[in-house]
């Protein structure tokens, strides 16, 4: 793996201090995330819920999406906090929105206790669909 021993305990720190941040009132599921931009910033974000549910958003993509917005379009690590015993992975949307940012990145999963599971995109999304198949299109 390329993030380092400090990244890594940086990462991990930041999503589950993003996690007790969470607003998950309807699922009782918070989640914390942080991902490592390609010139070693950290950003961190937290799932947040709507009562109108497919308005809510995952905490992989509030990350990836603070870091976007502040101008960072490469992503070489996302970790995942949740209280799952294994760790659960990103959802199918967040794997997408990591694809497009980070088709490399390391995804590392874990939770409280310290059980981790480590993993890349190309193996959470054999055969992704990207950027890459829509340019020169229309």
């Amino acid at each position: 793996m390329s993030v380092d021993a400090p990244q890594r305990a940086a990462l991990v720190a930041a999503a589950n201090d993003a996690r007790s941040r969470a607003y998950a009132p309807y699922s009782a599921f918070p989640v914390g995330s942080a991902v490592l931009t390609a010139d070693g910033a950290i950003y961190s974000g937290c799932n947040v819920e709507s009562a109108a549910y497919p308005l809510g958003c995952c905490a992989e993509r509030v990350a990836i999406y603070k870091a976007v917005s502040d101008g960072h379009r490469a992503i070489r690590c996302v970790v995942v906090v949740t209280d799952t015993s294994p760790p659960a992975a990103p959802c199918g949307g967040c794997r997408q929105v990591i694809l497009e940012f980070g088709p490399d990145a390391e995804v590392i999963c874990t939770n409280p206790a310290g059980d981790t599971r480590e993993t890349s995109m190309t193996q959470l999304l054999p055969f992704g669909f990207g950027g890459s198949e829509l340019r020169g299109r229309g």
